[in-house]
């Protein structure tokens, strides 16, 4: 096998991604295998495996399959290379930014989240320290 293409368990190890997950983004149409082998196995491009990573991010965000569908078609309308009208690629800049915008609070309510669940574990080491100096 070339280095041009990698076995989905390849890409599982580098994404870590279970075969299962990546299987179910195929199905939902958010990744494609780029190729097949002689024995029919899905083989994949290190742009499939960035595209991955998009996703693995996001999910953890609680972007939404469509939503992810949403970015990566703006993302792949971008990248494709085309010379793309300039109100196109307007919309398509504003979806991302949209997206960007979207990542950051959402990362902002984790840090928040975060925060009060160190503090309520803080509290319970206290009462678990005072409980046993007694």
């Amino acid at each position: 096998m070339s280095g041009e293409h990698m076995q989905i368990g390849e890409v599982a190890a580098r994404t870590e991604l279970s075969l299962r997950t990546i299987r179910h983004y195929e199905e939902t149409g958010l990744v494609i295998s780029s190729a097949r082998s002689q024995g029919g196995f899905r083989l994949y491009t290190e742009a499939d495996v960035a595209r991955l990573m998009v996703i693995r991010r996001m999910k953890p965000l609680g972007f939404t399959l469509d939503e992810m569908r949403d970015l990566l078609a703006a993302t792949d309308r971008l990248d494709s290379g085309d010379e793309l009208p300039a109100e196109e690629r307007a919309r398509l800049l504003d979806r991302v930014r949209h997206f960007e915008q979207a990542a950051q609070q959402r990362v902002v309510n984790l840090r928040t989240q975060l925060a009060r669940a160190e503090e309520f574990a803080d509290t319970l080491a206290g009462r678990l320290t005072s409980a046993t100096a007694s």
